[in-house]
């Protein structure tokens, strides 16, 4: 064990990790340490960088709803499509802990939740990467090691699996693995051979896959062997840890071909771990749990948790604390990633997990209402400030390294004031310390940073990183190139696509934009699935070029379209129809109009008008977000955004609607900037030199080493100066898409449309240009259609039939008003006064025909006084007024039965009667008024008491002899 205990001093682990065989017994890790002995293992002892967990909100991939595996966010790695400049694309060792949700879509264990003692909609994976470095011996025997000498699980009660092989798919059984495991001193009756379905993991339907080898845990252990109950089911032996050794492609057509890199892929779920190294049998006994079942029992004030199952769990009980337990967990992890209860996507999985908890509380637990949002404070201190204690502990031991090595060089460098670059870069570099806190320690002892050395250190730094990435790195997304080809590509030594000639533009001496053709050659074609030398005429085909001036789709921003020529042929046109990006080379997707070969001279030309009005809508998002932060507060964050020619789109965070006095006021803020007519700067900085930017606008993504920075109206240097605010006057954003190179060219901006996507994100939509205009002149138009109706309405015409065509009018205007394109404040002004304007048109409306009906009952009664039975016919405008006559002639005369008919100039008669309630039931309203109606070849319908029809004038004298008849033969029974 003096191994063993040299890796614990190492570590620094302040406790044994040896446990208690009683249950719950003291000394036992608490879930914070075990993390943090796992990541400090990797880090520490193996040289792995620790990467912090991404949120939730997969980025970049449209098929999950939530991140559900470690692996998620190095997806770009293993498909071959990360960028060669991005920070992923630098990593070979990898150690984090991920948040990862398993509800909805094809990993959903929502249903089974509360169910047993082990399901969990969040949970979080412990992992470790090898991305094209260490292989099968390294990963088990650092797997083994931790295990056993770190954690001090008893080797005895583990048992490993691997594969064992598929001959359909031309696949032995993996003896490079087994021999691995049986070298680390694993006896053979613990190491046990599985098929396809249990040892062998793939991506999806294709993609990057290969064998795994699982460990699995005896709890039960006492020297029996469990061998046979590995991989059945039983909750006495579960598996752990998951290492996945990705070495094949699966192809469209099924077959399998080899990686040209190979990688490593651990998965192991915190939950799990720590309920075997606190000698617990449920995941919810561990101290991950504890804390908040205890925190429900005390909010219901019901019986206690007793981890009952199945028909033990009498009343639900126990899996309402489950259930109720572990979604509080996911909705505090999701909300806080940005995912809110909402009616779509992820969205609508955690508005089903809110109300499925919510459901458990009231109906089995008997818990009062704001029971799960007063759980909250206690999953914080769970999940939170868990992972700030580590941090801050991680941190501690770097911070006084770091002290003492500015204190040794402070006095070594005396008398001089200018604190040494190199030192500086290494204490950023190597201990995390961040460049203001060096900044802060020296300012404190009266000394500066040499900072131009400092900068001159990372833009070294930034050109090395930039030079190509480290063997088996790979790219970026939105591609067509399979890694083979990718693979292919790189060792043939075919150069990475320089695109710098996409930002040669200029103004000419008018102030037009001049986009020169560039020229340029065919490097590689792609077709089919492969890389071929020459494509023949008709064929659709991606072609790679040495260089190009057309944008490739990224940042939001939609990709060029345009043209190529051989040089020279200048009657010949190859269209470029899209343009993607793909690890550093930039694939024109052409129709090759006669045949097309590596090496042909092509010269570049961009569909300029598509490109300004892009350019144009890129600048206007950068304004947009700068402005609607200075009007909503500088909380509020993008959340996305997408370009293209005709219009732009932005998504922010936002604690409400967003008012149309606020709409107009960030149009406002976006024109005055266009007035001015502002620079647009731009330049390439080291990405450690443009994040010390104060006022920065960055979204959550990765960003190439070194970053171009965009900066409206400000120079680079400026910003990019120590302790400089200019960055907070202005737009400064991160970004590689296409601008104008002065905002007047915009011309305007209108934003047409705001909306909620789900409770705290909006989403708008503007235009900019000639669109803008227009839209501003649509609502110009409307807003004086309103003004008509508005005075119109202000007359109070007498005649029902005009405040009636008011009345559709004025919900004409409102159809057009919702549908039109326009300023979305004037939208939002509009459609109030056109609420008023119909609530005043239909009581006017009804007010007239009130006035009209008790006129025309009053000269009714004086016709037909005191008598059981009213049937006439009387001039009325519509069936509305007519049904008003009867009510008020029963009013007036409680005891009377009244049927009316009403002809029209179109030859219909209108058909309305009431019975009064002393001939209930005998003399029903909706037998009298079909009995009439079918005598006039009508319809008519209604209750026993009042009823409504029409029918044929022609039948209208028969009619009321049958409405007199069908009244007699009731009254008289």
């Amino acid at each position: 064990m003096a191994a063993a205990g040299r890796l614990r001093l190492l570590l620094a682990v302040p406790w044994r990790w040896r446990c208690s065989p009683r249950r719950g017994a003291a000394g036992c890790p608490p879930a914070g340490q075990v993390r943090a002995a796992f990541l400090r293992f990797f880090e520490e002892r193996h040289g792995h960088r620790r990467l912090p967990s991404a949120p939730v909100r997969p980025r970049g991939d449209s098929r999950l709803l939530f991140v559900n595996a470690g692996m998620n966010q190095f997806k770009p790695i293993f498909l071959g499509t990360v960028h060669p400049r991005s920070e992923l694309a630098q990593h070979r060792r990898v150690v984090n802990s991920q948040k990862c949700v398993r509800a909805g879509g094809k990993h959903n264990d929502l249903e089974d939740v509360g169910r047993d003692t082990y399901h969990h909609t969040f949970f979080e994976m412990l992992g470790n990467w090898s991305f094209g470095d260490y292989f099968k011996e390294e990963a088990c025997s650092m797997a083994w090691e931790l295990l056993t000498e770190v954690y001090e699980i008893p080797k005895d009660r583990l048992y490993v699996t691997y594969f064992a092989g598929d001959s359909s798919l031309g696949l032995g059984a993996d003896e490079e693995c087994r021999d691995v495991w049986l070298c680390l001193g694993v006896p053979a009756s613990h190491v046990l051979p599985f098929p396809l379905k249990d040892n062998f993991w793939e991506m999806g339907d294709t993609g990057p896959c290969g064998p795994c080898t699982e460990i699995h845990y005896d709890h039960v252990g006492g020297g029996r062997n469990a061998a046979a109950l590995v991989n059945q089911g039983s909750p006495d032996v579960v598996e752990i840890w998951n290492l996945v050794f990705m070495q094949y492609s699966r192809e469209v057509e099924g077959n399998l071909l080899p990686l040209p890199q190979h990688h490593v892929d651990t998965g192991m779920g915190l939950e799990r771990l720590v309920t075997v190294l606190q000698n617990k049998r449920s995941n919810y006994d561990t101290d991950l749990f504890t804390p908040i079942l205890d925190a429900i029992h005390k909010g219901c004030r019901g019986p206690r948790y007793q981890g009952l199952v199945g028909d033990a769990d009498v009343g639900h009980v126990n899996m309402a604390y489950r259930v109720v337990a572990d979604h509080v967990r996911a909705l505090c992890v999701c909300i806080t990633d940005g995912i809110y209860p909402g009616f779509s996507g992820a969205e609508l999985v955690l508005r089903r997990i809110l109300r499925r908890a919510v459901r458990f509380c009231s109906e089995v637990l008997h818990a009062p209402p704001g029971l799960l949002a007063s759980l909250v404070p206690t999953v914080v201190e769970v999940l939170i400030m868990d992972v700030i204690n580590e941090n801050e502990a991680a941190f501690q031991s770097s911070l006084e390294r770091g002290r003492r090595i500015i204190e040794r060089t402070v006095q070594q460098m005396e008398p001089s004031t200018n604190f040494p670059a190199e030192v500086a870069w290494s204490l950023y570099g190597n201990l995390g310390f961040p460049l203001d806190l060096i900044d802060l320690i020296l300012e404190e002892k009266g000394i500066s940073l040499d900072s131009a050395a400092f900068n001159e250190l990372a833009l070294e730094d930034a050109k090395r990183k930039a030079g190509g990435p480290p063997a088996g790195q790979l790219e970026d997304t939105n591609t067509r190139l399979d890694v083979h080809s990718l693979a292919q590509l790189r060792s043939n030594n075919v150069p990475a696509t320089d695109d710098s000639p996409k930002y040669a533009y200029t103004l000419g001496q008018h102030g037009q934009y001049e986009f020169s053709p560039c020229q340029a050659t065919v490097l590689m074609l792609y077709r089919d699935q492969s890389l071929q030398n020459e494509v023949g005429a008709g064929q659709r085909c991606g072609v790679i070029l040495d260089r190009t001036n057309f944008y490739a789709e990224q940042g939001g921003q939609a990709s060029d379209q345009g043209y190529m020529i051989h040089l020279g042929q200048q009657d010949i046109l190859f269209p470029v129809e899209s343009v993607r990006l793909c690890g550093g080379y930039v694939i024109h997707e052409v129709i090759a109009v006669e045949t097309l070969r590596a090496g042909d001279q092509v010269q570049l030309f961009v569909d300029e008008a598509q490109r300004l009005a892009c350019m144009m809508n890129h600048t206007a998002t950068h304004l947009l977000n700068f402005a609607l932060r200075h009007v909503l507060g500088d909380n509020t964050e993008q959340r996305g955004s997408h370009v293209t020619a005709e219009w732009l789109r932005f998504d922010f965070d936002t604690k409400g609607p967003v008012t149309a006095e606020q709409l107009q006021q960030v149009e406002q803020v976006v024109q005055d900037v266009i007035k001015r007519n502002e620079v647009v700067h731009t330049a390439e900085v080291p990405l450690v030199l443009a994040r010390r930017v104060q006022g920065l606008r960055a979204v959550d993504e990765g960003y190439p080493d070194p970053v171009r920075i965009v900066s409206l109206g400000v120079p680079v240097e400026s910003v990019l100066t120590c302790n400089s605010e200019a960055a907070m006057q202005t737009s400064v954003e991160l970004c590689c898409g296409t601008h104008l190179l002065q905002t007047g060219a915009m011309e305007d901006l209108a934003i047409i449309s705001e909306r909620q996507l789900v409770k705290g994100i909006s989403r708008v939509i503007a235009v900019t240009g000639r669109q803008a205009k227009q839209a501003r002149e649509a609502g110009q138009c409307l807003a004086m259609e309103v003004d008509s109706v508005s005075l119109r309405m202000k007359e109070r015409s007498t005649s029902i039939p005009e405040m009636q065509n008011l009345s559709k009018e004025v919900g004409q205007l409102t159809k057009m008003v919702a549908s039109t394109p326009m300023p979305q404040w004037q939208r939002k002004e509009l459609q109030t006064i056109l609420k008023v304007l119909q609530r005043t048109a239909n009581t006017a409306v009804k007010k007239l025909e009130m006035q009209q009906a008790e006129e025309k009952a009053q000269s009714m009664l004086a016709k037909h006084c005191n008598q059981p039975v009213i049937i006439d016919t009387v001039p009325a405008d519509s069936l509305s007024i007519l049904m008003k006559v009867v009510n008020q002639l029963c009013d007036k005369s409680p005891g009377t039965s009244v049927l009316l008919l009403s002809p029209q100039a179109s030859g219909e008669v209108l058909c309305a009667c009431q019975v009064s309630k002393n001939c209930l039931p005998v003399f029903s309203a909706a037998d009298w008024a079909m009995a009439v109606c079918t005598q006039m070849e009508g319809k008519a319908g209604g209750s026993p008491v009042v009823a409504k029809g029409s029918g044929n004038a022609k039948g209208m004298q028969g009619a009321l002899t049958t409405a007199l008849e069908f009244a007699q033969s009731k009254l008289l029974k």
